[in-house]
């Protein structure tokens, strides 16, 4: 009777390993193996041979399954969490727009999806080869390593069902293997090495201390500043909007142009076309209160090209509180109403009498240097596009107070008269 001490290895049987001369003969084997019932088969190969998939009768991968499945999930649920935290949770009316819109959430469910299916990709192909493994006994054949270089091999598991100590072996033979080994695994039990242990407690110890910072500085309150990862990006040396500074003796950081200059390459020459008004002495642009004379017409030659860019830049820079058709009512006068700002004053309506019978020229200069609670847009918009928006602005008037003669004749008999 033999006895074995705590201490002695122990080894069992988990397969054969069999090497063929070429992957012809490996091929011919594995149909060999597979028509008398074995099935836990698998080859090894320096090189892909796709004709061993259909000699082992290797199924499909579910991975592709798998991959969309977690897709689909990652895209539907991110989206559901868009729409309940922007149109649910959290509303916010901004400028008319949808509290949802599937183009606008696109971008972070693309993304999620691709993640998604990246994850179930990696762990899906990690957990179908029941990876990972830190040994295998494949590895302790040394006769195995020529399997990258030229060797051909065809394993047998033995928990498969057609396995057999005696018959398997020389099965094996008579499909042509030139060698069987025996590949045999340890049972007995390694103790985890100290070092490792105490490693690995030590790195989970340290692992917990981020989550507890964190949720202490998020459950407590502090006087002190932010830690500022990126010094130059947080510090900037510049002043900001609205800003005072004692480096000028106003006081302020902003600086107002200075009179009598101007930006290179953009001397006036034109005055009718820079400014909108004719003047005496016709230099430089005239100080307020200085005699002018208001352009009558449009500087530009008029096109529907020209009507199309004012409609655009219109729509841009005025609608917004001037309203699309002009008559004072843009969103932001409507929300400056609705949360009853004291200092709003509500925009002018270009259709009032004494709007309409202004000159082109004055409409211009307001457009560029602004009136009343209206900002200057001088330096925002080119010169041919501020003409533009007087164009479109005339045409908006116009079409308040258009009659028959004013709509082509091939539209007339489609209107119908309004009593």
């Amino acid at each position: 009777m033999t006895t074995h001490s705590a201490d002695t290895p122990q080894s069992h049987t988990v397969g054969l390993l069999a090497e063929f001369a070429s992957q012809d003969e490996l091929i011919q084997a594995g149909r060999t193996m597979r028509s008398a019932g074995y099935t836990s088969l698998d080859a090894y190969t320096p090189f892909p041979i796709h004709e061993l998939d259909e000699a082992l009768g290797v199924r499909p991968t579910r991975l592709p399954w798998l991959v969309l499945a977690a897709g689909l999930v990652g895209g539907i649920s991110i989206l559901a969490f868009q729409w309940w935290t922007n149109a649910v949770d959290y509303p916010m009316l901004i400028s008319g727009k949808p509290l949802f819109s599937l183009p606008a959430n696109i971008p972070v469910t693309f993304e999620v999806i691709v993640l998604s299916a990246a994850f179930a990709a990696f762990l899906g192909m990690l957990a179908l080869n029941g990876l990972p493994r830190l040994a295998s006994p494949l590895l302790r054949s040394v006769r195995f390593a020529r399997a990258t270089s030229d060797g051909f091999f065809l394993s047998v598991a033995a928990t498969d069902p057609s396995f057999d100590p005696q018959a398997t072996p020389a099965a094996l033979r008579q499909a042509g293997a030139t060698e069987v080994e025996t590949l045999t695994e340890s049972t007995t039990q390694q103790p985890l090495p100290r070092f490792l242990g105490m490693s690995l407690v030590v790195v989970g110890s340290l692992a917990v201390l981020p989550p507890l910072i964190i949720a202490g500085a998020r459950s407590t309150t502090s006087e002190k500043p932010r830690l500022h990862n990126v010094f130059n990006m947080d510090f900037q040396p510049k002043f900001k909007s609205q800003t005072t500074s004692q480096l000028f003796a106003d006081g302020r950081a902003m600086r107002p142009r200075i009179p009598g200059t101007v930006p290179r390459g953009s001397l006036p020459t034109n005055p009718e076309y820079e400014f909108g008004y004719v003047e005496p002495a016709a230099a430089a642009e005239p100080a307020a209160g200085d005699a002018r004379q208001w352009v009558e017409e449009i500087p530009l030659r008029v096109t529907s090209e020209l009507m199309e860019r004012g409609r655009e830049r219109f729509n841009i820079h005025c609608a917004v509180c001037h309203g699309r058709a002009g008559f004072g009512n843009g969103l932001v006068s409507q929300r400056a109403i609705e949360l009853q700002q004291g200092t709003w004053v509500p925009p002018t309506s270009i259709h009032t009498q004494y709007v309409v019978e202004q000159p082109v020229g004055q409409l211009f200069n307001t457009i560029t240097n602004g009136v009343r609670k209206m900002p200057a847009y001088g330096h925002q918009i080119p010169v041919e596009d501020r003409w533009a928006i007087v164009l479109y602005v005339r045409a908006l008037q116009r079409s308040q107070q258009a009659s028959l003669e004013d709509v082509p004749e091939d539209i007339r008999p489609t209107l119908r008269e309004l009593n």
